[in-house]
């Protein structure tokens, strides 16, 4: 099975790659010569990832499934949320998306948070979606090296060490994008 992976992010491309099995053929936008950037124009999570599917398939023909991450933290209302790749403006800056939301949470008491992904999946003539959740909290500055993203300041629950601390394996066990990625795989596996 061939399936394009809508996104132009190296690092989620890496991560995806460790998870799906081997019969299942991933395909960058790169490998499909889409080089325009998909624009994030909807109002939810949700909606970007079913739109830039939606996009894949209606402008290159391909089975494909694409993803749109946000984190949302309980005393901003939600926010970033769906701006959380553009939370510090439209360069896209992973620090400066931290700075501005360690300042936005430094007079605030409750530092809980969540990461959700949503795939989007369009196959066959049809289009499911698949939602991964991982609760934890904000840390007051940054740890660790490794991940990307707000990795640096995001501790899941029941952990001392942020994302950038743990190893990608471990990551994907526990986080957003590996149970999205997860339910996406057991689904394609009943497909076969």
């Amino acid at each position: 099975m061939q399936l394009v992976f809508a996104t132009n992010n190296q690092n989620k491309l890496r991560e995806v790659q460790s998870l799906v099995p081997n019969h299942i053929q991933l395909l960058s936008l790169g490998d499909i010569l889409c080089i325009e950037d998909i624009p994030e124009t909807q109002p939810t999570i949700e909606g970007n990832a079913i739109h830039k599917a939606e996009y894949i398939k209606n402008n290159y023909g391909f089975d494909c499934f694409a993803d749109d991450t946000g984190l949302e933290v309980e005393a901003l209302n939600g926010e970033p949320g769906v701006f959380s790749a553009r939370y510090a403006g439209p360069k896209r800056d992973a620090d400066d998306n931290m700075n501005k939301l360690l300042s936005e949470l430094a007079d605030k008491d409750s530092r809980k948070s969540q990461f959700k992904t949503v795939i989007a999946l369009h196959l066959n003539g049809q289009l499911h979606t698949f939602t991964g959740i991982c609760k934890g909290e904000i840390t007051t500055e940054k740890h660790g090296e490794k991940g990307f993203g707000y990795d640096p300041i995001f501790k899941a629950e029941g952990y001392d060490k942020t994302f950038a601390e743990i190893s990608l394996e471990e990551k994907n066990k526990i986080g957003h994008r590996g149970k999205a990625v997860q339910q996406l795989i057991k689904f394609l596996g009943q497909q076969a």
